[in-house]
């Protein structure tokens, strides 16, 4: 029941999210078009047939049963025999900085749809955790440039980052570079700014699912509970090492352990690896050893488990007040934060394509439907903040990606209109032709490796 509520969960977001996003799309088409004198014929929302239509004036409007796209229908946008009178109202017959103007005028529109979503959501508060480290790994590059544990990170490259969701970005945009990472960072109760330059080299650059911050051995702070055992699973490795329920971990091979969550991700990290504990059991403290036996995860890693669970705390810990960390602004205010932020996503889009393209980001990378339904889902459940900033990152890339100068999409007509521009004259319609079948061909390359990609994240 759970698995087919989560199901319609996600596949209502995903309609809810393509509609939005094509219907904004097609929007900045027909809006523009309108604008120049051409005759708009069909909008549809939705390909194939039609489950309902209405007409005004000249246009019908159409929902169809396909939300997985939709088009614009402009009067004379194919080579048909068309009348002196009617020329006016073709979309073949405008000027070129027309066509131009109506073509760019979709993908424009998403970036500003983006930039909209944005200044909503700084005026109603944008919210995140203080990227203070909660641990670190030994001998990590983290440890080796000086960091320590509650160590706040306020800069990575020099862009300031407020939150978690900042680092990570900022250090995204590192991907597959070599070079040196400088991260700013300051103490518990100082407000000296030390500096950590971490030497990167092809970073992670053949990793499908990059994990920025494990990469440099950093683990965020997380609200945990104390690592005490609850129940042991018969025959276990915890059972057999003689833990008991209500035994609390409080060193590993001399390492403190700071709660449930650090104790799990050290048996992760360990599968038949013997484990030296220091356990509290009523008043008495025991050195008791243990393997972890190997298992293999979802994502195909091997792990280690033991086999026992939690107990649960009464009383469950909450946030510390400053590690809180949210912002709003004013209806005027939030309009320059809005436009950074929309630049800064489609810049980084912009450079992530590079990188694949020269095969700096492995294109395990690419998603498609189903992870962008998965996605969706779950930030439609998370709150408003959280699906508008999805939305907004999805139309940015809908914007950019129809921009790329391929035959098929927009960027391959402004490609042409650029050419004629220059030859002043079209682009022949053989070469044209010729364009649409790479175009085609690329695209549908593209979204085989996306639903490959999709399904193996599935498996």
């Amino acid at each position: 029941m759970e698995i087919i509520q989560t199901l319609s969960i996600n596949i209502l977001a995903l309609l809810v999210t393509l509609g939005i996003l094509v219907t904004i799309h097609e929007f900045g088409h027909y809006w523009v078009a309108r604008r120049c004198g051409v005759k708009i014929e069909c909008f549809s929302i939705g390909f194939g047939k039609s489950l309902f239509s209405w007409y005004r004036g000249d246009t019908e409007y159409r929902i169809a049963v396909l939300p997985l796209g939709g088009y614009v229908k402009m009067f004379g946008e194919q080579d048909v025999d068309i009348s002196d009178a009617e020329k006016a109202w073709a979309f073949n017959h405008k000027t070129l900085p027309q066509k131009t103007a109506i073509v760019a005028a979709g993908p424009l529109a998403n970036l500003f749809l983006a930039v909209v979503l944005y200044w909503i959501m700084f005026m109603t508060g944008v919210s995140g955790v203080a990227p203070v480290i909660g641990n670190l790994a030994p001998d990590s590059p983290a440890v080796a440039a000086g960091l320590q544990r509650e160590d706040e990170i306020v800069s990575v490259d020099g862009e300031q980052t407020r939150t978690w969701q900042e680092v990570r970005l900022a250090l995204l945009e590192r991907l597959g570079e070599s070079g040196t990472l400088h991260l700013s960072f300051i103490s518990p109760d100082s407000d000296l700014i030390n500096t950590a330059d971490i030497r990167l080299d092809r970073w992670l650059i053949n990793e499908a699912e990059p994990d920025v911050l494990g990469a440099l051995g950093i683990t965020p702070y997380r609200l945990d509970i104390p690592a005490v055992i609850g129940e042991i699973v018969s025959e276990s490795r915890a059972e057999q090492a003689g833990l008991l329920s209500q035994d609390e971990i409080l060193s590993v091979d001399q390492l403190e352990i700071t709660g449930w969550l650090h104790w799990v991700d050290i048996v992760r990290d360990n599968p038949e690896q013997d484990l030296v504990l220091q356990v509290r059991r009523q008043q008495q403290v025991l050195d008791i050893t243990i393997r972890p036996a190997s298992s293999i995860d979802n994502n195909g890693n091997t792990i280690g488990y033991i086999g026992a669970g939690v107990e649960v705390p009464e009383l469950m810990p909450t946030l510390p007040e400053e590690m809180n960390r949210a912002v709003s602004y004013s209806a005027f205010a939030a309009i320059p934060y809005a436009f950074a932020e929309t630049w800064d996503n489609a810049f980084f889009i912009i450079d992530s394509i590079k990188k694949m393209i020269v095969g700096l980001i492995s294109v395990e990378n690419l998603s498609g439907p189903i992870t962008i339904a998965q996605i969706a889902g779950q930030t439609a459940t998370f709150g408003f903040e959280y699906y508008l900033s999805f939305l907004a990152v999805l139309s940015i890339s809908l914007g950019i990606l129809n921009l790329l100068p391929v035959p098929v999409l927009d960027g391959g007509h402004l490609l042409y209109y650029l050419v004629e521009a220059v030859i002043r004259r079209p682009v022949p319609e053989k070469i044209q032709a010729m364009g649409m079948q790479l175009g085609i061909f690329l695209i549908v390359s593209v979204m085989f490796i996306a639903f490959y990609n999709d399904i193996n994240r599935l498996l």
